[in-house]
């Protein structure tokens, strides 16, 4: 609790605060989080991935939030509101990122090849495929849990609300 609270600058937020009520879940989060990471996708990769899970998944709390680590990183503004819509991204690398993390989710792994394909010709690697695999785990762990615990947007990420669209 207290790196989280370091993180967000002494800020724990209430969903970490609601994840707490399992300890084990809440430390498996913040361990795969951290080795998460640690990977070799660049951080802006590592938010595409997350946010594209966040929107799938429909987790209003972890979108405002890494909407906010995406201002951080000083995201273009155009990347920003295409992921939050979840609409195509303004980079084909980012794009094939994105694509790919989707493939991953509606095949439960069992990518076909030309998916495969089109994510390595955009300059990723094999060990980055396995990389999506680890980032789309930990935060399917974390978008399901705040939607089960109900975990409230706190008022530091107001300004970054999001509500998933209709199907």
């Amino acid at each position: 609790m207290a790196a989280t609270a370091k993180k967000f600058g002494g800020h724990v937020p209430a969903a970490v605060a609601r994840l707490a009520t399992s300890p084990e879940l809440l430390n498996g989060f913040l361990k795969l989080n951290a080795i998460f990471e640690s990977t070799t996708l660049p951080a802006l990769d590592r938010e595409v991935l997350i946010m594209t899970v966040a929107a799938r998944n429909g987790c209003h709390l972890c979108v405002a939030m890494h909407t906010a680590s995406l201002h951080g990183l000083a995201a273009a503004p155009e990347l920003v509101t295409a992921l939050r819509a979840e609409s195509a991204l303004p980079s084909p690398r980012l794009e094939a990122l994105r694509g790919f993390v989707h493939a991953v989710m509606d095949t439960t792994g069992e990518v076909p090849p030309e998916a495969l394909d089109a994510f390595t010709g955009a300059g990723y690697t094999p060990r980055n495929a396995l990389e999506v695999v680890l980032g789309i785990g930990t935060y399917t762990l974390s978008t399901f849990a705040n939607r089960l615990t109900g975990a409230p947007l706190d008022d530091v990420f107001a300004a970054h609300a999001w509500h998933a669209t209709a199907a």
